[in-house]
């Protein structure tokens, strides 16, 4: 008996492959995405070693290492006179001031095979004192073919001419790139010793014979072969690529459990049509066990299936993927076959299918055989849960709830520095998994409430809308098996937005401290030429606002004659007027209000805070060399002052405590946006500036861009794995929709013999789906923000929590629409049935 039930049902699964497929989808849909996420890091990886390594490939051997002392001048000579060396290259870089600027001078060939820049503009320089610059350098310097200037760097000690011969180009244009060949560096630069150098074994020499000459001449030198260094730097490529994807595996991991939650669903409507089938089995001998395994075996077929079918695809597109952006002119290397991967995903395809199919088959093999006298074929499902399961998810309630007590216990301090964020964070992951899982256990419970809040204006809409509301609510364990994985997606996906917006606001915040404008004119611990003020703020057309301000590093605070803190020189202060900067919004503070600063009122920085002991609303006398002023604290920040200023003062404190009227320096703002209003700002202040000694240039518009680029990828890059979930949820509603029209057939079809129409129909069903959408983005983000909260705390980063209304509303309305869009093929297909068909039929 047990073998012919067992290929009754597997034979009866193999004849219907659509609706194999469609159980097994979101498995389908699973193993897609882990087998993929193997091609993507072999891609990654891949492409890295290939195109990524600093080491031409024609270098045969590398004299140097960071862990040693470095090669010297005379050693590059020696090396260049071994028989066999074809080619020697020194690699060298220095930092040199130019005017008010900097350039990073690095030592290339210029021609050859070892050469890694190409001429585009002028020639290459060959004498010392002479040098080449990227595109990007000569507009932010204002520098061109035939342009001397002078510059201080290496081991020189008086600035030397320099003269710009070409312009090249680059793998990367940072805007203060400088290239010279080794003996042009070394010379000008006064240089003893280099990085490494870089040797082309002549052709018919051998490698070896040279590594042993070259030894004997740079003796206690490391040699290594071009490819070991090659390797070593794809190598270190790599392994940043390898760590993301560790975190890429995590995601992955909690899609492939929505991914078996979603099968839990689905095998559970597809058992319940077939309960008729099944009682048959039951009268005529068949035991439990032995529906069970044939049940559990069906499960085994449609991971195989689904499994094999994923990886198929995603190898397809692996390998199709990168030929094609290869053909578009983007180096992409292609994959390999890893086959033991291929066969693991499979496996795990199955053993996920089999163990998510255990609990539908355990609860179908309990038909009674009675069940076989039904006019129907399917039974209705049970709307409640056991006390077994309900007092194992209040368990769990209860677990959730005490580990995120014990998160909160555990946050740092506003004073705490040594806080270690490893033990909160294990505690709130725990908190979230014990939430997710008492969450799959009661959802039956959760959706009939929320489902009254929810559906409330849909049953306001007429018959259509409680109907739609009364399908989803007349079935609420399979309502809830669906909705929890899309709550899961949801709280993800609000957790990174609310997370990256709070990130967001913190690096605002450190942006308007650190880089509060586009550009800092600073006189390098003396004063501005008065000049160089009065240019900057005439030079309307290319700078939006000029704000001066001083800076001294000797003020003391004191009370009577005491000094505060434990800083014997004193604290930087400045006069910076923070009103005029338009970042100052972005700061916020830990006591007080930025408002209140005015004459006889300061504000301090937390360390400075910390260190004086003092608070907002303290009084206290600032003090520089004999001079004093009695002032008020005004305000305390959570973190540093604008431009690392422990203490802000007003301008009139300053003036009485003998400061010299004289700036030390200004920051500015572009007036044009992009990269030619930044360059035209860059000549506009530098004009103002002449040949003013001492005063340099920074520009902060592109530590803010890459900052910003960083922030904005990290959070892109989480919402796209999170959106691995999302895509199993969207799976799940899609299907399970698709199984219920079929066990609700003969329900159409009365509703359509009772005049529904089929527009009617489809509305009905379309709005249940996306009725999965509203109850699970409605618990996801009743999860998702407090998580949200906690996680920002945890990580110690002082980021205010922000929730952003309108990105939220928007998650809320693409989950909704996402979900109803799943349902909308299903909901066409039964509309199309026939009333007669239908109310004949016996599913």
């Amino acid at each position: 008996m047990r073998a012919t039930v067992l290929r009754t049902q597997t034979t009866a699964a193999a004849r219907r492959p659509g609706r194999l497929i469609l159980t097994g989808l979101a498995i389908l849909v699973a193993s897609f995405v882990v087998f993929g996420t193997v091609l993507v890091q072999q891609i990654t990886e891949r492409t890295v070693r290939d195109n990524l390594s600093g080491t031409p490939a024609v270098t045969d051997l590398v004299i140097g290492s960071v862990d040693v002392p470095p090669p010297t001048v005379a050693h590059v000579r020696q090396i260049r006179a071994v028989p066999g060396v074809a080619e020697a290259v020194a690699r060298v870089s220095t930092g040199v001031s130019v005017g008010e600027g900097y350039l990073n001078l690095q030592s290339d060939p210029g021609t050859g095979p070892l050469t890694m820049v190409r001429v585009i503009e002028g020639s290459y320089p060959d004498q010392p004192g002479e040098i080449a610059i990227t595109p990007r350098t000569a507009e932010r310097l204002g520098l061109s073919v035939g342009t001397t200037t002078s510059g201080m760097g290496g081991e020189l000690t008086a600035p030397a001419p320099l003269t710009v011969t070409g312009v090249v180009d680059t793998g990367a244009d940072a805007g203060y790139d400088a290239y010279a060949p080794d003996s042009a560096v070394i010379a000008w630069a006064r240089l003893t010793t280099v990085e490494r150098v870089d040797v082309r074994v002549a052709p018919g020499t051998s490698t070896e014979v040279v590594r042993q000459r070259v030894t004997a001449v740079v003796a206690g030198q490391p040699i290594r072969s071009g490819a070991e260094v090659r390797e070593a730097e794809a190598n270190a490529a790599a392994q940043q690529v390898g760590k993301l994807f560790i975190l890429v595996g995590m995601f992955v991991s909690i899609a492939v459990v929505a991914a078996a939650l979603v099968v839990t669903s689905t095998f559970r409507i597809v058992f319940a049509q077939r309960m008729r089938q099944l009682a048959l089995l039951r009268a005529v001998g068949a035991g439990r066990g032995t529906l069970v395994a044939a049940l559990t075996a069906e499960g085994a077929l449609t991971g195989l299936v689904a499994g094999v079918v994923g990886v198929a695809s995603a190898l397809t597109l692996g390998y199709a993927l990168p030929a094609i952006l290869r053909a578009t002119g983007h180096a992409v290397s292609s994959p390999g076959l890893p086959l033991a991967a291929a066969v693991t995903v499979v496996i795990g395809a199955v053993v996920i299918t089999v163990l998510a199919v255990l609990a539908p088959a355990l609860s179908a093999a309990r038909v009674s055989p009675l069940e076989a006298l039904r006019a129907a074929s399917t039974t209705a499902g049970r709307r409640g849960i056991g006390v077994l399961r309900l007092v194992f998810g209040l368990l769990l309630v209860v677990g959730a709830v005490l580990a995120a007590v014990a998160t909160v216990s555990r946050l740092p301090k506003p004073d705490q520095s040594n806080y270690d964020p490893s033990m909160p964070l294990l505690l709130l992951v725990g908190s979230g998994t014990l939430a997710f899982f008492a969450l799959v256990a009661l959802g039956p419970l959760l959706v009939r409430p929320v489902l009254a809040v929810v559906g409330w204006p849909l049953r306001q809409l007429g018959p259509l809308g409680r109907m739609s509301v009364g399908g989803i609510g007349g079935a609420p364990r399979r309502a809830a098996a669906v909705s929890v994985v899309v709550a899961l997606g949801v709280t993800l996906i609000s957790g990174v937005v609310i997370g990256g917006a709070s990130l967001q606001i913190l690096a605002d915040r450190e942006m308007a401290l650190s880089a509060p404008t586009d550009f800092e004119v600073t006189s390098n611990g003396g004063t501005l030429p008065p000049a160089v003020v009065t240019r900057a703020e005439a030079a309307h057309g290319a700078l939006a606002r000029v704000v001066p301000y001083r800076m001294v590093d000797d003020a003391r605070l004191l009370r009577d004659a005491d000094k505060l803190g434990d800083v014997e020189s004193g604290y930087p202060t400045s006069d910076l007027n923070l009103a005029a900067l338009p970042s100052t919004g972005d700061l916020d503070v830990a006591q007080g209000s930025l408002t209140d600063r005015g004459p006889g009122r300061i504000v301090l920085n937390s360390w400075v805070a910390r260190d004086a002991g003092l608070r907002a609303g303290d009084t206290v006398t600032l003090a520089v060399a004999t001079r004093r002023v009695d002032v008020r604290v005004a305000a305390v920040l959570p973190g540093d002052g604008p431009l690392h200023a422990g203490i802000l003062a007003d301008p009139t404190d300053l003036d009485r405590l003998g400061v010299p009227a004289a700036y030390t320096g200004l920051l500015a703002d572009a007036a044009g946006a992009g990269e030619d209003g930044r360059t035209a700002g860059v000549r506009a202040l530098r004009q103002a500036i002449g040949g003013s000694d001492g005063v340099g240039l920074a520009v902060l518009a592109d530590e803010r861009d890459r900052n910003d680029a960083l922030v904005r990828t990290l959070v892109w890059i989480a919402v796209g794995l999170v959106g691995l979930t999302v895509l199993i949820a969207v799976v799940g509603v899609g299907s399970t929709t698709a199984l219920s029209v079929v066990e609700r057939v003969r329900e159409s079809g009365l509703l359509r013999a009772i005049g529904l129409s089929r527009t009617g129909l489809r509305t009905m069903l379309t709005v249940e789906s996306g009725l999965y959408g509203v109850i699970g983005a409605t618990i996801g983000l009743v999860l998702g923000i407090p998580y949200a909260w906690l996680a920002v705390q945890t990580l110690g980063i002082e980021a205010p929590l922000t929730a952003p209304l309108l990105p939220l509303a928007g998650l809320f309305v693409a989950l909704v629409v996402l979900t109803a869009l799943a349902g909308v093929l299903p909901a066409r297909r039964a509309s199309r049935v026939s009333p007669v068909v239908a109310l004949g039929a016996d599913n």
